[in-house]
């Protein structure tokens, strides 16, 4: 049970350099919350290529609501996000986020708006080593669309650092999620929520992939229940990837907003 805040979110080597996994593997059994934390800080930097699909079911006011991503990755610096809500049974139900590493292009089918524009900028500055470590952000080596799940489910770390270390914590057990061995954590009461959630019965419940330390499962629950289910239904690590994986033209007729 967590009793010390995890701070460890960034722990990278300088960009001239090869960026190799602290932890490489878990040993057997089930491992301590920082110890977990720490394997999956450096989730993305024990494959080159990635395929994973996602699928996340939400309850609110308007009722069920399913959400697909789809994404392909490959280091250092590319990658491509695809959503949609299969239920919506329209050709433009989509949204894609798409990056070669410099450049970011994003494009809505319901619309066909567009967007092009560099990567942003990460924080500069915070890893001087005088700041605490939760001042210090990870710095991903193949960026993600920001508050997305493919971008908590990939990279973990500071969602580990700023919501799961500020509640109590413990290590539930394993489970198999997409075929894989997952161990499962709980949280309650994590103080760095939404305010809708900042509530003495908000739980949440992760799976980790025992192998490569991704997020393979995260569900959200309100006073025994559950509002938010998100997991990982397809996951291909170094998968091989189309030649064209990274390449999109915006369709005739799609409005550039900047």
């Amino acid at each position: 049970m967590s009793v010390q805040r995890w701070d460890r979110a960034l722990v990278a080597a300088p960009t001239t350099e090869a960026r190799l996994p602290e932890v490489v593997a878990l040993p057997p059994g089930l491992p301590g919350i920082d110890e977990l934390f720490d394997f999956m800080r450096d989730a993305e930097l024990r494959f080159t290529t990635l395929r994973m699909r996602i699928e996340e079911r939400l309850w609110a006011t308007r009722g069920e609501q399913v959400v697909v991503s789809e994404v392909m990755l490959r280091h250092p610096g590319q990658a491509r996000v695809a959503t949609f809500e299969p239920g919506a049974g329209t050709a433009g139900n989509h949204e894609l986020w798409i990056s070669d590493g410099a450049t970011v292009r994003t494009y809505v089918g319901r619309d066909k708006r567009g967007t092009e524009r560099p990567i942003r900028n990460r924080p500069r500055g915070l890893v001087d080593k005088d700041f605490p470590g939760t001042s210090k952000v990870y710095e991903p080596l193949t960026p993600l669309p920001t508050e997305t799940l493919p971008e908590l489910f990939v990279h973990p770390a500071g969602y580990c650092q700023n919501v799961l270390a500020t509640g109590r914590c413990w290590v539930s057990g394993t489970d198999v999620v997409a075929g894989r061995e997952a161990i499962t954590l709980v949280c309650e009461h994590p103080r760095s929520v939404e305010w809708v959630a900042d509530r003495q019965d908000y739980r949440i419940e992760i799976a980790v992939d025992r192998a490569e330390g991704l997020i393979t499962r995260l569900v959200e629950s309100v006073d025994g229940e559950v509002t938010r289910l998100a997991k990982v239904v397809a996951l291909d690590v170094d998968a091989p990837l189309p030649p064209d994986a990274f390449e999109f033209e915006f369709p005739p007729g799609t409005s550039i907003l900047f």
